[in-house]
């Protein structure tokens, strides 16, 4: 007798130990099916791959290692997190970050993702940052986006194009409508109320089963409604519920899942918000889409894409012709360089310094908004998006007083081998402030050993600088 009520004891007291340290206890959750699907699973992967080489090419991703590794957790801890049923071997979940001020991220078939930067700064715990992740990882497991072709494509069976798929966003309305044909120039559809909902209800389970509270995926819809002028925030056209909606149903859905401990909050996450908020401002994906820089190939490329590096490179010639810019900017650069311009800055380099990685001999113009007080941080600002753009510099001076326009400016130096020469590069950088508050920069870069070469060229362009703003 005491045998067996000895092991009932001990069979309780396994199963009371379980329901401690066990993330998460079903009780009656929602049970999702795969959708009906047309395509093979290596279609997903396909499209997707072709997807991420055209947004890695027209969207500003961040190149901030401690960011992106961090980011880079928070996604490989939820995909691992995936029920067994949703699993596909042959995808390869990523995760890069995008330079861009929205609350927003989308998925591609087969796995890649992206999160944009204001996603990340508006979050107030990694829980709300994990649940939007966790809803477009939900997105990418129940293949939505083949699905949902399945439903529209023509009778030749033609898959729309990635426009289609970046209706998964967490923030879609005109302006992701225009992101997704900038990528692609195809046809733009956003998925239905049945797959937001699948996502939803996936993404909560799979933030459970992460050890993440499935609340703060409806607390990050409550923070989109606020943020995008509440009752006015965007319905994703008639197939998207709001996230008034939404808040309500993955409450309900939270309420079937128990989490103990939950992740709410990292020192990581707190980091990464605190570094973020000291580089440049992130522009808007509305600004982005308009910028030359990004967006669809001919307005969209790099103004400096397409030359071909050599390691000969002509010095620059002692006769000057005048470059204007309107009646606010002009200044004498050396006759055998050419322009490039961009909207709001443009390079002059000599043949065989400039590609598809910028230039390695010449100088960059422009201006930069940023939210500093003074000049020194607004400098600060700019250095720090210079730095983390090119993660090979290191500022190597301090700055110094001297002038740009007649007007105070502050000068320093960066310095580092150069990833396209393979030889130590040294950067200069003037910086001055615009009437409106704008920093208005003028960045030289050449080889050290050539520095001397180029050095009277840099003068002749601070010198020869006039400003009318």
């Amino acid at each position: 007798m005491k045998k067996y009520y000895l092991g009932k004891n001990l069979a309780a007291l396994t199963v009371a130990w379980a329901l401690l340290v066990m993330p998460i206890v079903s009780i009656g959750q929602t049970r999702i099916s795969m959708p009906k699907n047309k395509y093979r699973v290596q279609e997903d992967v396909k499209i997707g791959r072709e997807a991420a080489m055209q947004v890695n090419r027209q969207f500003p991703l961040l190149n901030d290692s401690e960011t992106q590794r961090y980011v880079e957790t928070v996604g490989e801890r939820l995909v691992s997190a995936i029920p067994a049923q949703f699993r596909q071997p042959e995808f390869d979940y990523s995760f890069k970050v995008v330079n861009a001020s929205d609350i927003n991220a989308f998925a591609l078939p087969g796995g890649p993702m992206y999160v944009n930067r204001g996603m990340i700064q508006a979050a107030r715990n990694e829980g709300e940052m994990a649940g939007v992740m966790a809803h477009e990882i939900s997105h990418v497991a129940l293949r939505h986006a083949t699905a949902q072709q399945t439903k529209l494509s023509s009778p030749g069976n033609q898959i729309l194009g990635i426009g289609a798929i970046l209706g998964g966003a967490i923030l879609g309305g005109q302006t992701g409508a225009a992101i997704g044909q900038t990528i692609v120039g195809a046809a733009f559809t956003r998925y239905s109320r049945e797959y937001e909902t699948q996502a939803d209800i996936l993404g909560s389970q799979i933030m459970a089963n992460a050890g993440y509270d499935p609340r703060d995926l409806a607390n990050m819809f409550r923070t989109i409604e606020q943020q995008s002028g509440g009752s006015r925030a965007p319905e994703w056209l008639s197939s998207h519920p709001n996230p008034g909606n939404r808040y309500n149903s993955i409450n309900r859905e939270a309420q079937m899942l128990r989490v103990n401990n939950p992740i709410r909050n990292s020192a990581q996450f707190e980091r990464v918000q605190s570094r973020l908020t000291g580089f440049p401002r992130a522009q808007s994906m509305e600004e982005i889409s308009r910028n030359p820089q990004y967006g669809s190939g001919q307005a969209g490329s790099n103004p400096t894409a397409g030359g071909r590096y050599s390691s000969r490179v002509q010095f620059p010639s002692s006769r000057t012709q005048v470059y204007r810019s309107g009646n606010w900017i002009q200044l004498n650069v050396p006759n055998n360089w050419r322009s490039f311009e961009s909207q709001g800055s443009v390079q002059f380099a000599p043949e065989g310094a400039y590609g598809d990685s910028g230039i390695t001999h010449g100088v960059m113009i422009g201006v930069a908004q940023t939210n500093g007080n003074n000049l020194r941080q607004a400098a600060d600002q700019y250095v720090n998006g210079v730095l983390q753009s090119n993660n090979y510099l290191r500022q190597s001076s301090n700055y110094s007083q001297t002038s740009l326009g007649n007007r105070q400016a502050l000068a320093t130096v960066l310095s580092g081998r150069s990833p396209i020469t393979g030889r130590n590069e040294v950067v200069t950088i003037y910086t001055t402030q615009l009437r409106d508050g704008s920093l208005f920069y003028v960045a030289m870069v050449a080889p050290e050993q050539e520095a001397s070469s180029y050095n009277n060229a840099f003068r002749n362009i601070v010198r020869s600088l006039r400003l009318n703003d």
